[in-house]
């Protein structure tokens, strides 16, 4: 009887302190994948590579992620325009920043929405929670297709399979993509698929009658978010390509955005047991550079310092947003 006592006393604290229990566990597993890297590696070699990386390619970079974040904010503005109903500049802005700070202690990054959130006091939670994941969507979507066939080429390049399974499988993605897209832009799909059925379930039909909002996100809606997305994608592999030759002094700008497309698609597909995917990323990197010829430690700080000035820095930001608002 006293055992079952404790065992419950135990379950009911883990319950009750879980947000904090795994924030924790994040912190620990990303701090011993980044020690075991850094002894696998050999931090000297690591130091050396910083030490005597490119200072203007590591620059350039880092000036690129005011474009990063300008691209970002843009699409999120899109989306709040159309969910939300919200168009202040200022408070689009705020809520991005702040989302980044939620996201990067929380775990599955769910903590960038309630960072969203608080910039939208007047908006439900339920709301925010759509216009995010529609927000997210969409890189998701280009980087789990670039990043499959960009994986399928590696395959065939270093694992040498065959190449009849190889078109077989290009041909099976891009059609289940086109299928995806056509369904994703067909107002009938959802109304008759999803919004209808759901709405016969009592407990979720007020968050459907919300979710019902994105009926109204039409073709041009679509089109727009794709290009943003690309771009923001596109901007963030030549800023990993750009951190590979500072840290290498060399420029295989081709061979370093093919590494990029297959470390954002492994750190994507990953379950996040990390503090933003840190560990994960720089294995990652470290894989697939040594196989094209560069060294562990330069695809190790190129990682590290694309994790730095990416979500690091504006998360950075977002926490003395945070800060100012509570002291007003």
């Amino acid at each position: 009887m006293e055992l079952t006592s404790k065992t419950n006393s135990f379950f009911h604290w883990v319950k009750k302190y879980r947000p904090r229990i795994l924030s924790i566990v994040k912190i620990l597993i990303s701090g011993g994948l980044l020690a075991y890297l850094v002894v696998a590696i050999d931090y000297k070699s690591i130091y050396n590579a910083v030490k005597y990386a490119d200072v203007l390619l590591v620059i350039a970079a880092f000036g690129l992620s005011f474009v990063n974040i300008y691209l970002q904010y843009f699409k999120w503005k899109l989306t709040c325009s159309k969910i939300l109903n919200e168009d202040n500049k200022s408070k689009i802005l705020t809520s991005l920043f702040l989302g980044f700070s939620g996201g990067i202690i929380t775990p599955m990054r769910v903590g960038e929405i309630f960072g969203r959130a608080i910039s939208f006091k007047d908006k439900p939670l339920s709301i925010i929670t759509i216009a995010t994941l529609v927000d997210k969507f969409f890189p998701l979507l280009i980087v789990t297709f670039l990043g499959t066939i960009s994986s399928l080429i590696f395959i065939y390049t270093y694992y040498k399979v065959s190449l009849y399974i190889i078109i077989a499988l290009f041909i099976v993605l891009f059609s289940a993509f086109y299928f995806l897209i056509l369904l994703a832009m067909s107002e009938r799909f959802w109304d008759s698929m999803f919004f209808s059925r759901l709405k016969k379930i009592k407990r979720v039909s007020d968050f459907v009658t919300q979710v019902k909002s994105l009926k109204t996100l039409d073709r041009m809606f679509f089109t727009r978010m794709t290009i943003l997305s690309l771009l923001f994608y596109a901007c963030y592999l030549i800023q990993y390509s750009i951190l590979v030759s500072a840290f290498s002094h060399n420029f295989n700008s081709f061979g370093y955005i093919w590494a990029g497309t297959l470390i954002i698609f492994i750190k994507s597909v990953i379950p996040p047991i990390s503090l933003g995917e840190l560990g994960i990323r720089e294995g990652a990197s470290v894989f697939f550079l040594t196989k094209l010829g560069e060294t562990a430690s330069t695809a190790f700080n190129a990682s590290i310092f694309l994790f730095l000035i990416n979500l690091l820095l504006p998360s950075l930001v977002g926490f003395f947003l945070m800060l100012k608002k509570s002291n007003a």
